[in-house]
């Protein structure tokens, strides 16, 4: 039986996970969430999937908790996250041990591998055309700089305890469960309700991946990879910001008003953003299957989906006064 762990269930990278090893055909999968977590209804209602409440500073319970020996464990819980992730250095410092506490779980627990999520933070504003994993690594926010620290530490860790240690340094997902404050989300958004989206001048080069092919790498690191390594994680083809808006613009009103130009670049703005996913596609043979202009259908159709869904509900909730 295959039997895996993963944290930070709830979030887009963990459901996509959850979802690709269940295609996968996983045995068994842990899947752990917050205590009281309100996301618990994204888990999908499998026989396979074991839900577990345990807060990130509690991992030392889930050997109790689970009492069974697993094969790879997917951490992808983090603490501090958000608009707020740069303000809280403290809390981004107490990831770093969260991050070692959950391997030292990992090795209880018998699994062979860990596999973390990194981010593209770690690499800092480096502005070259695609980004490898020797690309000099120079964070300059709290987020990235306690990232590329987890994942240095936990790689130095794993090697001494014995077990496989990979940290996946994750550029820009988007999908099921993405944030309503990102760049395609908010853009989304606002073009449904009939806002104006304004913007830079949106020359940045980026890279997009969706979701279900990020969970579909990441599983594919846990079944195939060996040893210790860093991987980055992107579709491996940038374009311009300002072709991605007007994909977005064209798919919901080819009418609607965006301001392009409107906003200007902050401080230390990032002008090249790309994965080179090289060694990943060499490692594992993962390679992504849904292009942009796929992945933003199935995007705006869920996020509709969701509104009416909400709309529904408030509908239910208005009951007639007599």
């Amino acid at each position: 039986m295959r039997k895996v762990i993963i944290t930070g269930a709830t979030s887009m990278v963990g459901s996509a996970i959850i979802e690709a090893c269940l295609e996968k055909k996983i045995d068994r999968i842990y899947a752990i969430i917050r205590e009281g977590c309100v996301k618990r209804e994204r888990i999908p209602k499998d026989n396979r999937i074991i839900i577990i409440e345990c807060d990130i500073d509690k991992y030392y319970r889930l050997p109790e908790l689970i009492n069974e020996n697993c094969d790879v464990f997917y951490h992808i819980a983090w603490s501090v996250t958000g608009s707020k992730r740069n303000e809280d250095i403290l809390g981004q410092s107490k990831n770093i041990q969260y991050t070692l506490n959950a391997l030292d779980i990992a090795h209880k627990l018998g699994c062979k591998k860990f596999v973390g999520a990194g981010s593209q933070a770690e690499y800092g504003p480096l502005n070259i055309e695609k980004i490898n994993e020797n690309s000099m690594e120079k964070p300059i926010q709290p987020y990235g700089i306690a990232k590329y620290a987890a994942g240095k530490l936990g790689m130095e860790e794993a090697k001494r305890i014995g077990i496989d240690f990979f940290w996946v340094r994750i550029f820009s997902i988007y999908g099921k469960y993405d944030k309503p404050t990102t760049m395609i989300s908010s853009t989304v958004r606002k073009i449904l309700a009939g806002e104006k989206a304004s913007f830079t001048k949106a020359e940045q080069k980026w890279d997009y991946l969706y979701a279900s092919d990020a969970g579909k790498a990441f599983v594919e690191i846990g079944e195939k990879a060996d040893g210790y390594n860093t991987y980055n994680l992107g579709s491996g083809v940038a374009r311009p910001l300002f072709e991605y808006i007007n994909i977005i613009k064209d798919n919901i009103d080819k009418k609607a008003i965006i301001g392009i130009g409107d906003l200007p670049y902050p401080n230390n703005a990032i002008m090249n953003l790309c994965a080179d996913i090289t060694r990943l596609r060499k490692d594992t043979g993962w390679k992504p299957v849904v292009n942009f202009e796929e992945g933003i259908k199935l995007f705006i159709d869920e996020v509709k989906a969701k509104w009416e869904q909400n709309e529904r509900a408030d509908k239910n909730l208005k009951v007639p006064l007599n």
